[in-house]
């Protein structure tokens, strides 16, 4: 089937050109933009989902109007892991945009508020598979319990670069900047640029 597929792909190159297969992308992701915002908690209006974005535990989820997903990302609310429950919410805010790669996870709470920016790669996190005990490390990872240490607040006009972490129990000030490759472990003050392995402060626009 692969293979019948990449020749009718080569086939298709050479009858049409490239602008009928973008086109034919782009009414691919109106069409599943179109299905998936019927599943959320709530949906704003001029939402863009990329067909490739993958979303879990969809009535745990809302967007506000003028939301932008990149391609490859996840965002999954767990209400269930194995013997656990949870109430999960993920808010996301009028006008925000986020890069390609992008995942969002959360069994606690996410709160993406306002005209955020976020680079490709980015991952916030509200949980974590167990709590580093020695008593934990004979079970595997991926059968430990679920845990949050807090939810994780993004205010307004914030800006994440490529590739950076967002930690469980953190909120992030309004119109603050995270540098790219940047773990945020820790609470960073309004109108302030952080940055590094942990994210610290760098400079205060105030």
């Amino acid at each position: 089937m692969r293979y019948i597929l990449h020749n009718l792909g080569k086939l298709f190159s050479i009858i049409f050109p490239f602008s009928v297969f973008r086109f034919l992308s782009t009414v691919g992701g109106i069409f599943y933009t179109g299905y998936m915002i019927q599943n959320l908690k709530s949906a704003g209006k001029n939402i863009r989902l990329n067909k490739r974005t993958f979303i879990l535990g969809e009535k745990y989820i809302s967007f506000g109007n003028n939301v932008v997903l990149g391609r490859d990302g996840r965002i999954t609310a767990w209400n269930k892991y194995y013997s656990q429950s949870f109430s999960p919410t993920i808010s996301i805010g009028d006008n925000v945009s986020i890069g390609d790669n992008f995942h969002i996870t959360a069994i606690n709470c996410i709160d993406i508020r306002e005209n955020v920016l976020m680079g490709q790669k980015v991952t916030i996190t509200d949980n974590s598979h167990g709590l580093n005990l020695f008593s934990e490390l004979d079970t595997a990872p991926a059968r430990r319990n679920l845990v949050s240490k807090g939810s994780i607040i993004i205010d307004r006009n914030v800006w994440i670069g490529d590739k950076v972490t967002i930690l469980p129990g953190v909120k992030i000030g309004q119109g603050a900047i995270i540098a790219a490759n940047s773990v945020v472990s820790k609470d960073v003050p309004e109108y302030s640029v952080f940055g590094g392995i942990p994210a610290k402060l760098i400079k205060n626009l105030k």
